[in-house]
């Protein structure tokens, strides 16, 4: 029902800047979450940035005042922009996206395949 492609990743060096796209396909509802969760060798998936439907965002103190975060609701879209990069910032980011249902008032959770971000010392 609900595809994330991923696109931006790569390799830049300290202090350097990625924005990292996220395209869904499929049946998103009017209400739902977009976000961004990283996950490097050896660590816990979490939480990046998110950004809901009626705009209210989160972030990890870690990358606060650096990435932004930000959405395009016609278009069923999610970038990050990530900027002021460091080595810890390396992992593989992953799309996500809870879609809420109305008519069943459930919720369904899809990821991204993923994309690897490296930042170089």
């Amino acid at each position: 029902q609900v595809q994330l492609v991923e696109s931006g990743g790569g390799l830049v060096q300290t202090g350097g800047s990625l924005r990292l796209s996220c395209a869904a396909s499929g049946t998103i509802f009017s209400v739902n979450t977009m976000g961004w969760y990283r996950q490097a060798p050896g660590k816990q998936r979490d939480l990046v940035a998110s950004i809901t439907s009626s705009g209210t965002t989160n972030y990890a103190d870690s990358v606060k005042g650096r990435f932004i975060i930000s959405r395009d609701s016609a278009k069923n879209a999610v970038s990050v922009q990530m900027n002021s990069l460091k080595p810890e910032d390396t992992a593989v980011y992953y799309c996500n996206v809870i879609n809420y249902n109305p008519r069943s008032a459930q919720a369904y959770e899809y990821w991204g395949q993923g994309t690897q971000v490296t930042v170089s010392s």
